[in-house]
This record gives structure tokens, C-alpha cells and sequence, in this order.
């Protein structure tokens, strides 16, 4: 780099969706990053269950959730896109975030030109785009033979879970995200539900396909806790595992991992949940292959999630020293 020349920024992806991703992209927008949010639509249940049927439009909860978390907005506007009507008759239960965006994908006439157009006016830092332009369905085959049909029935199923797929199988993928994947220095995964959110983006044909094909470094950032209905009992591999046997290979170089001792109390709340802390396994990780980066990674409040100043930290670190590497 000569002199004068200002320093392109690394480009990172991050794929998935649910609170555990916005949680970790508020920490990630802080540091020196050009980032791409590539946000699951297979959602059908709530608001934007109720908006995809009646509108016709892919599911916006989690992209509302995304945008929130990247805006560069006082915090009463971020907290009014989230605000949930209790009451009214045709309001009920909807977020203000995602009538606005339903309102803006009516005016653009589409829905990634409605993201677009609230990212400018939300202030953005970074792209979000959905995995595909339009609504996916979400079926789960159960160990039992069941088919599932629907993101959001499908941890109500009372079964384990032995595979996930979309309709329609050959969905074609937004070319922008395609393209933000070609053009990654790092891709990340995670967090999110497992079978619901983080695997339904990777089921995505051209996109996954991308990833493989990608030079970017690869990272998995784990769940703190199980999901009951999704990964009850899982450990750390067993994550890991579930991702290979959809994709077809072994995915990642790096698996971010809290390791940090979860209060008593806590456990006991979410043991209550049928929920409990994920094991890090790390002989198990290792022997595959992954390498491992653990570290107390939880912060409580009202619920248990990532710490994103930290988390985002050992994310930079990792981006940081591959593309030293690289050059």
C-alpha cells in the first residue's frame, strides 16, 4: 500500500438470522469492517408469517432485526422499529419494523429495493440482503419418518430432527449475495437456530455453492445454550455435524465458543426452558479438523447472549491475521 492510500477494509459476510446474529452484528458494526448480511427468509411464523401470506412478500422479521442492529440511529428509533402493537385489531402482535418494511417493499415494488431504501434511511453501515427475493418454505424430516412442514412448527414437533430442506429445493439466490460471497475476505455463520435459521441460508444452491468455493477464512460462531425442539442435548460437534451432513463437507476453519461458567441460577432458568449450556467437546472439534477459539463469551441481563464487544473482538483478530496472511 503506498502512502496516502487509505486501506480497503476487509469484507466479511455474515450469514443467517434470529436475535443471536443481530446481537453479534451490533458489536461487529463498531469495528473497521465492510460488512454483508445474508439474512435467512424461511420464517412463517408471528408478524412476518401473517405479512408473507397476506402481502405476498418474503418474511421481514429477521431482516428488520438485521437492519436495527446495523443502523446508526438514536436508540428510541431503533427501540420504535421493534415496538410490537399488544392490541388493536389487525395490529396485534405486529412489529412497527416490519409494517415499515412491507411498506417500503409496496412503494419500491420489491423487496431488496425496500431494504435498500430503509438501510439509506436507517444509516446503515454495511449491505443487508435476503437469501433469496422471495418467500422459502421450510419442511424438517424427523427421525420417526415425520415430515414437518414450516419454519415455525417445526421446533413445536416434539421429534429429533434428522434433516432439513426447502421448497422450492433449486431457490435461486439473490446475485448480489452471491456475488458479496465471491468477494469475501471472511464468511461467518452463526448464531441462530440451528435448523431454522443458520442452515436454511446455507440450503440455498448458488450460495453455498459460493462458500465452498470461497478462499475467505471460514468461521462458525456457536450457540451458548440448546434449543428445545432443535438441539436438545447437543454438543459443540454435534452442531458441526448437523452443518456437514446438509452442506456435504466440512465448512469452516475456525468454531468461536463460549467456555465461560454460566451462573446457577441461570442454568436453572433455562434448564426450566428444556434448554442447557452447549458443551465444548474440544477432542472431538479438533480431531475434524477445526480450530478453536473459546473464551467467556456470555453476558445475562434479561436473557443470556453473546458478548458482542468481545465476540466481535476475536472475529476482527481472525479477519485481521488472514489477511495478513494473504498479502
Amino acid at each position: 500500500m503506498r502512502v496516502g492510500e487509505e486501506r480497503e477494509l476487509p469484507r466479511i459476510v455474515v450469514m443467517g438470522g434470529g436475535t443471536g446474529l443481530s446481537v453479534m452484528l451490533r458489536g461487529l458494526k463498531e469495528k473497521p469492517l465492510d460488512i454483508t448480511a445474508i439474512v435467512t427468509v424461511a420464517d412463517d411464523g408471528g408478524s412476518s408469517g401473517i405479512l408473507r401470506q397476506e402481502l405476498q412478500m418474503p418474511p421481514p422479521g429477521d431482516i428488520r432485526n438485521v437492519l436495527t442492529s446495523l443502523a446508526d440511529v438514536e436508540p428510541s428509533l431503533s427501540e420504535m422499529l421493534k415496538y410490537r402493537f399488544p392490541n388493536g385489531t389487525g395490529l396485534a402482535g405486529h412489529s412497527l419494523g416490519n409494517l415499515i418494511l412491507a411498506a417500503m417493499t409496496d412503494i419500491t415494488g420489491d423487496f431488496v429495493a425496500g431494504i435498500r431504501e430503509l438501510s439509506r434511511v436507517l444509516a446503515v453501515r454495511g449491505r443487508v440482503l435476503p437469501a433469496a427475493n422471495q418467500a422459502i418454505v421450510l419442511n424438517a424430516e424427523m427421525t420417526d419418518g415425520t415430515i414437518v412442514e414450516g419454519e415455525s412448527a417445526i421446533p413445536q414437533a416434539g421429534q429429533r430432527i434428522k434433516r432439513v430442506f426447502l421448497e422450492p429445493a433449486q431457490v435461486e439466490a439473490l446475485p448480489e449475495a452471491v456475488q458479496a460471497l465471491q468477494e469475501a475476505d471472511a464468511i461467518l455463520v452463526g448464531p441462530g437456530s440451528l435448523y431454522t435459521s443458520i442452515i436454511p441460508t446455507l440450503l440455498v444452491p448458488k450460495l453455498v455453492q459460493a462458500v465452498k468455493e470461497s478462499d475467505a477464512v471460514k468461521i462458525f460462531v456457536c450457540n451458548v445454550m440448546t434449543q428445545p425442539g432443535e438441539t436438545d442435548n447437543y454438543k459443540v460437534s454435534d452442531h458441526l455435524e448437523a452443518i456437514q451432513q446438509h452442506v456435504g463437507e466440512h465448512l469452516f476453519d475456525y468454531v468461536i465458543v463460549n467456555d465461560g461458567e454460566i451462573p446457577p441460577q441461570v442454568q436453572d432458568r433455562y434448564a426450566e426452558q428444556g434448554a442447557r449450556a452447549v458443551h465444548l467437546d474440544l477432542d472431538e472439534v479438533t480431531k475434524r479438523g477445526y480450530k478453536v477459539i473459546a473464551d467467556s463469551l456470555v453476558l445475562f441481563r434479561t436473557y443470556l447472549r453473546h458478548d458482542a464487544e468481545k465476540l466481535s473482538h476475536h472475529i476482527y483478530q481472525l479477519v485481521e491475521n488472514w489477511m495478513l496472511r494473504k498479502r
